[in-house]
């Protein structure tokens, strides 16, 4: 999962989602400095990513995409995943994707001071250009990906992309209706949302 599925399955307290939305950023114990709603969406975040990481669909999802991106292939997926979301999101939200997004990016904002230095770094670009409905569009995530290899060192050539989801969209597609509900009723349960 990327930054939109994190931030949806961390329900509706924005500083439990930031805390999501942060989560890859946090090492160790290092989640203990934040706030305790944060420290919740840093260990949601972690729980997302383990039981994704071990479900057969996900792997399944990314034995797919070995061929075309080799070792990142799971990286991409995380991004597919979120484009499938983003493209079907007042389905599972209830309300539409700008509104969505919107006001997380209100509480982005009014939270900066909380947020990692890599992180402050990055989210006046991620909400000016507004990164989470832009994976609505293939176009959106392939300049996901463009930004993800010349800042993050990923050896992929995004411009594949579509090729790809050409090929095997239909399937992942498939394999991401039948997995996401399941994650989605997890993290409900997820003791995380529950304190």
């Amino acid at each position: 999962m990327n930054y939109l599925a994190h931030i949806f399955l961390s329900g509706n307290d924005r500083c439990i989602q930031i805390g999501n939305f942060i989560g890859d950023g946090v090492k160790g114990d290092g989640y203990k400095q934040y706030p305790r709603k944060f420290q919740q969406g840093i260990l949601l975040h972690r729980e997302i990513d383990a039981f994704s990481d071990r479900h057969p669909l996900v792997r399944e999802a990314v034995g797919i995409g070995r061929e075309t991106f080799g070792r990142y292939s799971a990286v991409v997926n995380d991004i597919l995943f979120d484009y499938f979301l983003a493209s079907r999101f007042q389905d599972y939200a209830g309300l539409p994707l700008k509104r969505f997004s919107r006001r997380f990016y209100t509480a982005l904002a009014w939270n900066y001071r909380h947020l990692p230095e890599r992180f402050q770094g990055f989210i006046w670009h991620f909400i000016l250009t507004d990164r989470l409905c832009r994976y609505a569009s293939l176009t959106g995530i392939q300049q996901s990906l463009e930004i993800m290899t010349r800042y993050r060192g990923l050896q992929i050539d995004p411009a594949q992309t579509p090729l790809f989801m050409q090929e095997h969209g239909e399937r992942l597609q498939k394999i991401f209706r039948e997995f996401f509900p399941e994650l989605h009723e997890r993290c409900k349960q997820s003791i995380y949302l529950k304190s």
